[in-house]
C-alpha cells in the first residue's frame, strides 16, 4: 500500500488493508507483494503528478513480473476515473471513495506505533471556490460519536503517546447529525474517555466561531495540545469573497485574539493561498502585511492551483505562474525570519518533547507545537537510551529557522 496525500487518505489506507487482512490477505514489503495498491490525492497539480508517477512505477513493477496485480484506490479515481481506465489498462482494478459509515473494521496500522490519526467527519460543507473536495467527496458525513469513542479507546488501550483527530473541517462535526455543530461536547467526551494518551492534536478547524468553545474545551484540559491548526487562507475581503469562505479580515483577526487571550502559549498553524485569480499587487502586499504582524508560529503556502470542476476555474484574470511563485517565495522568506526568531526564544529553556525516532547522531522529537510530519522538528542529544514514544524533558541549545536542538535532561 502506498498511501499519497494527507493523513485523512492514510486512515482510509489503513482500513483498507485492515479488511484485506480480515479476509485472509497478508500484509507484507513490495519485494515479497502480489498485489500493489496505491490510495490517490488529486486535490492539486502537484498532488496529482505524485498520483500518476506512483501507477507507473506500480506498472513498471508488473511489467518485471515482482506484482501480478495492480489497485488505485481514493481521489484520483472518484475524480478521473473513465479516463484513467481508458488511458492505464494495466491496472487491475480502479476503487473511488469509501463509504464513511458506522464501521468496524479493524485497521492496519502504517503509522508508528505510538501516534495515530481518529477521522470524525469525511467531506467539507464550506465549498470554497477553490477546492475539488465537495464534488469528490459528497456530502458532509460526522461519523457517530458512539463509534469515535470506541476506536479512540482502542487506540488508547494500546497506549499511543499522541491521538491526532482530523476531518477536511472537523468544526461542522454534527452539523448533518443534529443540526449544530457539536465538536466541543464530542471533545469533552473524547478526553474524558483516554487513559494513557498524553497527547490529543486538533488537525483543520475551518475559521467559524463555534472554535471559541472549543478554546474553552481545550483551556481547562491539559490532553489537548495547545496546536490550532487554522487555515485562513487570504486575508483581503474581496478575494476571501471571491474563495467563498464565508469570513472577513475582522473575523479572522477576532479568532486570532481569542486564541491568543485563551491560550496564550497556543502555536497557531495557517496555510495561505498566493495567485488566487484576480489578486492584485496591493492584495497581495496586505496578506504580507498581515503575516508579519500576526507571526505565526507554523505557515504553508500554496500556489493556486486552478482545478477543472471548481467555481475559481472560470474566474479571471488567472495569475501568471511566474508571478505565483513569486509571492510564494516572498511570504515564505517572511515567515522564515518569524519562525527563526519565535525559535530563538527557546533557547536555554526546558520543553517536554515526544521522541519519533533514533537516529545515528540524535533522536529526532517533536513538542506539543509541531505535528507529525507537517511541522519541524527538535534533535534531542541524550546520554541515556531513549525509544519511541517516550516523552522527555530537554535543554534547548541551539535553534534553526524551523527546528530545535537540545539535550535530555
Amino acid at each position: 500500500m502506498l498511501s499519497l496525500g494527507c493523513p485523512r487518505n492514510l486512515t482510509d489506507s489503513e482500513v483498507i488493508l485492515g479488511q484485506l487482512r480480515a479476509k485472509g490477505c497478508a500484509v507484507v514489503d513490495i519485494d515479497k507483494a502480489e498485489v500493489g495498491i496505491v490510495n490517490t490525492c488529486s486535490f492539486i497539480k502537484d498532488a496529482k503528478a505524485e498520483s500518476i508517477e506512483a501507477i507507473l512505477d506500480l506498472i513498471e513493477l508488473k511489467k518485471e513480473g515482482r506484482l501480478k496485480k495492480i489497485i488505485v484506490a481514493g481521489c484520483l479515481t472518484q475524480r478521473y476515473g473513465d479516463t484513467l481506465r481508458r488511458e492505464l489498462p494495466e491496472v487491475d482494478a480502479f476503487v473511488g471513495k469509501f463509504a464513511l459509515g458506522p464501521g468496524g473494521a479493524k485497521r492496519f496500522a502504517i503509522t508508528p506505533g505510538h501516534y495515530a490519526y481518529l477521522k470524525i467527519c469525511e467531506g467539507c460543507v464550506n465549498n470554497c471556490s477553490f477546492c475539488i473536495i465537495p464534488r469528490i467527496k459528497g456530502r458532509f458525513v460526522s461519523l457517530g460519536p458512539e463509534h469515535i469513542l470506541r476506536e479512540a479507546r482502542r487506540l488508547d488501550a494500546q497506549r499511543i503517546a499522541e491521538l491526532n483527530v482530523i476531518g477536511q473541517d472537523i468544526c461542522g462535526w454534527g452539523l448533518d447529525l443534529y443540526k449544530t455543530r457539536k465538536l466541543p461536547v464530542l471533545l469533552q467526551r473524547l478526553a474524558a474517555g483516554l487513559r494513557h494518551t498524553r497527547w490529543i492534536r486538533l488537525l483543520y478547524l475551518y475559521p467559524h466561531p463555534v472554535i471559541k468553545e472549543v478554546l474553552i474545551v481545550m483551556q481547562d484540559e491539559p490532553k489537548f495540545c495547545r496546536y490550532i491548526d487554522l487555515p485562513i487562507q487570504h486575508v483581503n475581503d474581496r478575494i476571501l469573497r471571491l474563495m467563498n469562505r464565508r469570513t472577513s479580515k475582522a473575523d479572522i483577526l477576532r479568532l486570532i485574539q481569542a486564541v491568543r487571550k485563551k491560550i496564550p502559549d497556543a502555536a497557531i498553524r495557517t496555510c495561505l493561498i498566493v495567485g488566487f485569480p484576480s489578486e492584485t499587487d496591493r492584495q497581495f502586499r496586505e496578506l504580507l502585511e498581515f503575516v508579519k504582524e500576526a507571526r505565526f508560529e507554523r505557515l504553508g503556502v500554496f500556489m493556486y492551483s486552478r482545478e477543472e470542476g471548481t467555481p475559481a476555474y472560470r474566474f479571471k484574470p488567472q495569475v501568471p505562474d511566474s508571478r505565483k511563485a513569486e509571492r510564494f517565495n516572498m511570504i515564505m522568506a517572511e515567515q522564515q525570519k518569524i519562525s527563526q526568531q519565535l525559535n530563538a526564544r527557546w533557547l536555554g529553556r526546558e520543553l517536554e518533547v515526544l521522541i519519533d525516532e533514533a537516529r545515528t547522531d540524535a533522536y529526532l522529537a517533536r513538542s506539543q507545537y509541531d505535528a507529525p510530519e507537517v511541522d519541524g522538528n527538535v534533535y534531542v542529544h541524550s546520554k541515556r537510551k531513549l525509544k519511541a514514544g517516550d516523552f522527555v524533558k530537554v535543554k534547548i541549545t541551539d535553534t534553526l529557522e524551523y527546528d530545535l536542538v537540545g539535550e535530555a535532561c
